[in-house]
């Protein structure tokens, strides 16, 4: 029996959560799945997965096995890794990570041209906003905004996010505009649920530190939601320019308190460490910095 298929596959349904969506990341049915599966299972004499019709898990054999599957398929790929520096050629499978936004705006046009370069790679994107765990679920690369935190992960910088305080003309008409932080009390705003100040936003100025605790008339864990709610004039705004840059161009909404400054946020790739990171890893972040090296979102708007 060739057990590196069927250790593959078996690694893609875990990291998948079940049979159907491991048919995208290894391209085959789900008979041929369930088969692979099985043959290891006998070969093994040890049942690796609990299957129900509504969940999936693995048993205690199940996770000895897949913890040294994943050994063993990772010291191949540093072997073909060796072979493929050597003739600049890159091949495999990626899995990537990258929040849903930030994703979908300004990655989801390079991976097309990423494959169009390298036509033996394969790409498993995964857009997610809540924090992966790269070694226990297979990822080979993660974009991740925000300061990180202590890890055993490597990090590339590939560029910064600024902060922006921000409102649409309508409700500015209606509502007057703010020109000092302790001035949002008094103003409806659109909080995001993960920042990392809560309801207390907090800037630098010309005066020092200064803070608000604003009153949210809607909390959400999406960017998107809270642009869409200052879009239709319900409220004042703290978002990413990688988010809002195209409508502080147009004028759909307008930067608030310039001379406040609430933060800039990095953006970062995150690796698992290992002793040789593998040519279509080392590639690919190359690709991302030089694609990313001029941000769009970067160029500012003129200033009224």
């Amino acid at each position: 029996m060739d057990l590196f298929p069927s250790m593959r596959t078996f690694v893609a349904v875990v990291e998948a959560g079940s049979f159907v969506g491991a048919m995208d990341s290894t391209g085959l049915s789900k008979p041929a799945i369930s088969r692979h599966i099985n043959e290891l299972e006998q070969h093994l004499g040890a049942r690796l997965l609990q299957r129900t019709t509504r969940r999936l898990s693995l048993t205690a054999e199940g996770e000895t096995y897949l913890a040294r599957c994943r050994e063993i398929l990772s010291a191949v790929e540093e072997s073909e890794s060796e072979l493929a520096d050597r003739s600049g050629l890159i091949r495999g499978r990626l899995r990537i990570g990258a929040p849903q936004t930030f994703g979908a705006l300004h990655l989801a046009a390079l991976w097309g041209r990423f494959v169009a370069e390298n036509p033996e790679i394969t790409l498993d994107i995964v857009l997610a906003d809540r924090i992966v765990d790269l070694v226990e679920e297979g990822y080979d690369l993660a974009v991740r905004i925000g300061r990180l935190p202590d890890s055993g992960l490597v990090s590339r910088k590939l560029a910064d996010t600024r902060i922006v305080l921000c409102a649409s003309p309508g409700y500015l008409a209606a509502h007057g505009t703010p020109t000092h932080p302790q001035e949002l009390a008094r103003h409806a705003v659109i909080a995001y649920s993960y920042w990392s100040g809560g309801d207390v936003w907090r800037f630098t100025g010309p005066e020092g530190e200064a803070s608000a605790r604003v009153r949210a008339r809607l909390h959400a864990n999406n960017g998107d939601t809270c642009r869409a709610a200052a879009l239709a004039d319900q409220g004042i705004i703290l978002q990413p320019d990688f988010l809002i840059h195209e409508d502080l161009r147009s004028g759909a909404l307008v930067e608030l308190m310039p001379q406040w400054h609430a933060a800039t946020i990095p953006i970062h790739a995150v690796y698992p460490t290992r002793k040789q990171v593998p040519l279509r890893v080392r590639r690919l972040l190359d690709f991302l910095v030089e694609a990313l090296r001029e941000p769009v979102w970067q160029t500012r708007p003129p200033q009224a």
